[in-house]
C-alpha cells in the first residue's frame, strides 16, 4: 500500500495546504515567476514523507490541533523543497524528479531567490506560534533550516576529501536529513499537547530512520540502474561526495589508492572502473548493515510506545524505510 494511504492521510489535502502558502501570500502575486516556479516545484511530485510525519506525530498527543498541524505540516515540506533547490545548485544536477531542476530553469541567482523566499516565507508563517509555550515551532524556522545549511556546507568542505571520517559523515547526514525528519515527528507531537519525554522518543525515532534513509539514498548511487536514477551510477564519487560507501572501500588497501586518485578531472572511464570495484568489494554490505542497525533502534523504539494505537503509523514509516529502493 502507498505510503499515506497506509496512514490515512489525503497527500490531495496537504498538497493544498502546501500550495496555500504561495497563494495567500498578499506580496506574490500569482502569476508571478516566484509563485509559478514554487507550485511548479510543490506539483512536480513527491511522497510528502515530513508532512506525514508532523501529522503523524500529532497522533500521539491528547490534545490534538487539526488547523495548527497541518500548517506546520506544510511549512516542514516548504523548508525541505527550499532545501531541494539549493541542493540541486550545489550538485550541478539538472533534473529533479523527472523535470527541469529550478535553477536550470531561472538561472541560478533567480533559484537562490526562490529558495530563499521559500525559507523566509516559513519564519513568517511559524512567527503565529509566538507564545513561549509554544517555541518549539521554532524548530522548523530556526535549528533544523541552520542544521541543514551546516550540513550542506560539510559536504561542500569535504568534496573529494579522502580523509573525512566515518563520524563525520554521520554528523553530516545528521544535519542534512535526518534532524528534519526528527524534528517533524517532535513538532507534530507537541503541537497536540504530548509530553517532552513522548516528543523525545519520536525524535530519536525520527533521527533514526533519518539516518537509514540517507545511508540507503548513498547506497541506490551504487546499485540502481541509470534509467532509475536518471543518472550514472556512482554519481555522488563522480562530483566529489565521499559517502558511505566509499568510505568503507577505503579499508581496503588495495583499493583505496584507486579510489583517492579519482579528483574532478580524472577521466570517466577510470572513475567507472573503480566505482565497479567498490560495487563488489563488500563496501556496500557493511553500509546496509549500519542501515539497518538504524531501522533496528527505531523498531525498538515502537516496542516501547505499543500501548498507543498511532505505533502501527511508526511501524508503517519503518516499512516504507526500510523497503525503499526506488
Amino acid at each position: 500500500m502507498i505510503l499515506h494511504e497506509e496512514l490515512g492521510i489525503s497527500l490531495r489535502a496537504v498538497d493544498k495546504e502546501i500550495e496555500n502558502i504561495v497563494k495567500f501570500d498578499r506580496d506574490v502575486p500569482r502569476s508571478s515567476e516566484l509563485a509559478r516556479s514554487i507550485l511548479e516545484l510543490i506539483r512536480s511530485g513527491g511522497k510528502r514523507v515530513r508532512p506525514l510525519m508532523v501529522i503523524v506525530g500529532s497522533r500521539f498527543g491528547p490534545a490534538p490541533d487539526e488547523r495548527k498541524t497541518w500548517r506546520l505540516a506544510a511549512a516542514a515540506e516548504f523548508i525541505h523543497a527550499a532545501s531541494l533547490i539549493h541542493d540541486d545548485i550545489i550538485d550541478d544536477s539538472p533534473v529533479r524528479r523527472g523535470d527541469t531542476a529550478v535553477h536550470i530553469k531561472l538561472g541560478i541567482s533567480r533559484a537562490i531567490h526562490v529558495g530563499n523566499y521559500m525559507s523566509a516565507r516559513v519564519i513568517e508563517l511559524i512567527s503565529a506560534y509566538s507564545a513561549e509555550r509554544e517555541r518549539y515551532a521554532y524548530d522548523l524556522s530556526s535549528l533544523v533550516t541552520t542544521q541543514l545549511c551546516l550540513g550542506e556546507y560539510q559536504q561542500l568542505s569535504h568534496l573529494f576529501d579522502y580523509d573525512v571520517t566515518i563520524e563525520q559523515y554521520l554528523e553530516k547526514s545528521k544535519n542534512k536529513t535526518a534532524q528534519l525528519m526528527a524534528a517533524c515527528l517532535r513538532i507534530g507531537a507537541l503541537s497536540a499537547g504530548a509530553g517532552e519525554e513522548m516528543a523525545g522518543l519520536l525524535y530519536s525515532f525520527g533521527e533514526k530512520l533519518g539516518m537509514s534513509f540517507q545511508i540507503r539514498d548513498d547506497i541506490l548511487d551504487f546499485t540502481q540502474s541509470s534509467a532509475k536514477l536518471g543518472k550514472p551510477a556512482g554519481s555522488d564519487l563522480r562530483s566529489g561526495q565521499v559517502t558511505l560507501p566509499v568510505l568503507f572501500a577505503l579499508q581496503d588497501e588495495g583499493l583505496a589508492p584507486r579510489i583517492r586518485s579519482i579528483g574532478a578531472h580524472t577521466p570517466a572511464e577510470y572513475t567507472s572502473e573503480v566505482i565497479a570495484t567498490i560495487q563488489s568489494c563488500g563496501a556496500l554490505q557493511q553500509t546496509e548493515a549500519l542501515s539497518q542497525q538504524y531501522l533496528n533502534e527505531a523498531q525498538q523504539i515502537i516496542d516501547r510506545l505499543s500501548s498507543y494505537p498511532a505505533h502501527r503509523d511508526l511501524q508503517a514509516l519503518l516499512s516504507f524505510f526500510g523497503g525503499r529502493d526506488k
